[in-house]
């Protein structure tokens, strides 16, 4: 059996039992190593030189966490609480309520799709926005698996369909160049018009998620969010604008020196000096924001471990090679096992940058090949990069809404994000990625 497919597979089941996803991803990459017929010494030294690579992101979520933290201590969630359960009036109010609950998903999508496209800060927004939301969607009864799919819709979508931000690197620096290099004249090609299609799927897949699957009632518990937003804090004018202007500060400063860790660094020092975060206090509130995110950051640094040992079996390269091998003229089945393998190459690595380079060498002559036209493959390889970004354990669109929506413990990021984000996303994927390979 090809060693990607039994790693993923193996850290997927287990993750579904409820085995902790930290576990189940090394787990997953030891055995993938041993049945690559690596040796046990060579596949810990592949785990470990790999660890690395996410620590860069583990320690951003960290100073983000006790940013959020500070944000808390400002009183500004329970400023958006109040004024929330304000305009809602009655809680038996059912119209008023729905009518929130909507606003709160318009701007959820608002700002997850800026900051792909026009704010550039990717998944750095959520620990700071949504956990003063929680106490306001509970009190609304929201259910928390449709806050994830929005956010991952959200951070998916503006990327694979609009060049603009990260959308401009990965369709023009990875999708379009690697396609180039690899035969394809792409000069003249609309990336637009080759992943609309795709683009209409991750559409249909959140529309379902608001309107169908989630839009019922879930209960989660009040005093447990009242005690991660310290309900004992007062706040006034002065510690709401400061909770702004450091939220400003910490954004500028990401986005003027390209560093999560400075950003959050910056907001945190900020709440220290203006006296909203007493010194004496620093220490512990710093220690409690890291604590918060902390899970979210091994899960990060555990992904890349995972994902070198993957490059290191060879077998990726053989898994691509293969399903060349049974496709034969049918030239259907060639547009499906290519989405599908980029699927589980996606779901095992966790990031939809990294498979392009990947698949591209060997999708794009074997396209040719069969006769597809040039915006099929372009739709082809850039569909089957971004399978498996939404509902993989190990992606940063799954990691980043957990870190938010789970910092009450009450939001289980197996069951509650990466399975609904996976069924509304990825099949939805698959289906439009095909249907636009085989119409373009």
């Amino acid at each position: 059996m090809n060693a990607v497919v039994a790693a993923v597979l193996i850290m997927l089941v287990l993750s579904l039992c409820r085995i902790h996803v930290v576990v189940a991803l090394i787990i997953g990459a030891i055995s993938g190593g041993l049945i690559a017929g690596m040796s046990l010494d060579a596949t810990i030294d592949a785990f470990n030189n790999g660890l690395g690579g996410g620590a860069t992101v583990a320690l951003s979520y960290a100073t983000l966490g006790a940013f959020a933290v500070a944000i808390g201590k400002s009183g500004l969630a329970h400023a958006l609480a109040d004024r929330a359960l304000a305009m809602v009036g009655r809680q038996d109010d059912g119209g008023a309520a729905k009518g929130i609950r909507f606003m709160i998903i318009g701007l959820l999508v608002a700002i997850a799709m800026s900051s792909q496209n026009i704010l550039p800060i990717h998944i750095a927004f959520i620990p700071l926005v949504v956990p003063p939301l929680l106490y306001v969607m509970a009190k609304l009864r929201m259910d928390r698996r449709l806050v994830a799919c929005v956010l991952t819709f959200g951070l998916i979508t503006p990327y694979m369909f609009l060049p603009v931000g990260f959308g401009g690197i990965y369709l023009n620096e990875i999708l379009l160049a690697n396609v180039a290099d690899n035969g394809v004249d792409a000069s003249e090609l609309n990336v637009m018009s080759a992943m609309a299609l795709p683009a209409l799927g991750m559409l249909l897949g959140v529309l379902v998620a608001v309107f169908f699957s989630y839009r019922g009632n879930r209960d989660y518990n009040l005093e447990a969010i009242a005690k991660t937003e310290r309900t004992d804090i007062q706040y006034n004018p002065k510690t709401l604008f400061m909770a702004l202007v450091a939220i400003v500060v910490a954004f500028v400063v990401q986005l003027w020196l390209g560093s999560m860790i400075l950003g959050a660094l910056a907001g945190f020092v900020l709440f220290n000096v203006s006296g909203v975060v007493k010194w004496k206090e620093a220490d512990d509130l710093f220690t409690e924001g890291m604590k918060m995110l902390a899970m979210i950051g091994f899960i990060m640094i555990t992904a890349n471990g995972f994902a070198e040992v993957m490059r290191e079996t060879g077998d990726i390269a053989s898994l691509v090679e293969g399903s060349v091998g049974v496709i034969g003229d049918n030239k259907p089945l060639a547009a499906l096992l290519m989405l599908v393998v980029g699927l589980l190459i996606t779901m095992g690595i966790g990031s939809s940058f990294s498979t392009i380079p990947i698949i591209a060498a060997l999708y794009v002559p074997l396209a040719l090949q069969m006769g597809f036209s040039p915006l099929a493959i372009v739709a082809l390889v850039g569909t089957a990069g971004a399978l498996g970004d939404a509902g993989s354990p190990a992606s940063d669109s799954t990691l980043g809404p957990t870190a938010g929506l789970n910092v009450d413990g009450q939001h289980n990021h197996i069951w509650d994000t990466v399975v609904p984000t996976f069924l509304h996303y990825n099949l939805p994927l698959l289906g439009f990625g095909w249907l636009a390979a085989m119409v373009l």
